[in-house]
């Protein structure tokens, strides 16, 4: 079984960073956007949060520069980036346990090895994604699509904290697992269609043979 894991909000508790920093991100451009509006694109890939949060003219005339932006005010708040509670040893049970494990993640290449290195993760995973290995971030599939097969195909799950998640292994055609860890409601994940929601990857890691993770074939 493979499980393939979204890293933030879902193992690392970065989330509200990342609102935080498109927050100011866009106030430096001149564009002010809630910081509650910019913590429900978190999940959104960095090549379309700026026409998500702002407009597609904003994107072409200024979308690289924001993300710029974003990527400096980002950058200041890693060290105080810590791990989900339990993440480590969720993913240490899953290898435990057989599965091939695969993280999707729709950041940076810079941010996901650093992710790797604070998990102490790097010689249980079979494999990553970044930004760069796509044309298009979530919602869309794409990967999810590589994921997939840089494992080799076989039955999946997908677990992630945000409804973009979860729609995007909806249109890879696998079933997905959400974790509050990432702030966001059980009813978003649940409606996005969640197959189960647990508090975070730790609650999962003591409830894996009654989840979708055991029971996928």
């Amino acid at each position: 079984m493979l499980a393939i894991l979204d890293v933030d909000g879902t193992l690392v508790d970065d989330n509200y960073q990342h609102a935080l920093a498109w927050h100011l991100a866009l106030r430096r451009a001149g564009v002010l956007v809630p910081v509650w509006r910019a913590h429900r694109a978190v999940g959104v890939g960095s090549d379309r949060i700026v026409a998500h949060l702002g407009s597609e003219d904003l994107e072409r005339d200024r979308g690289d520069e924001i993300r710029e932006y974003e990527s400096e005010i980002f950058g200041s708040m890693k060290d105080g980036i810590e791990p989900i509670e339990g993440a480590a040893g969720f993913v240490r049970e899953l290898e435990e346990r057989g599965h091939t494990v695969v993280l999707a993640s729709s950041g940076d290449e810079e941010d996901v090895e650093g992710f790797l290195d604070l998990l102490e993760i790097r010689d249980v995973v079979d494999g990553w994604t970044t930004s760069a290995d796509v044309d298009a971030t979530k919602p869309d599939p794409d990967l999810i699509e590589v994921a997939l097969e840089r494992a080799g195909g076989g039955p999946a799950v997908m677990v992630g904290d945000t409804d973009w998640d979860v729609i995007a292994a909806r249109r890879a055609g696998i079933p997905a697992i959400g974790v509050l860890s990432g702030g966001f409601p059980e009813a978003v994940l649940r409606d996005a269609g969640a197959a189960a929601v647990y508090d975070s990857v730790d609650e999962l890691r003591r409830e894996l043979d009654d989840s979708p993770l055991a029971r996928a074939t």
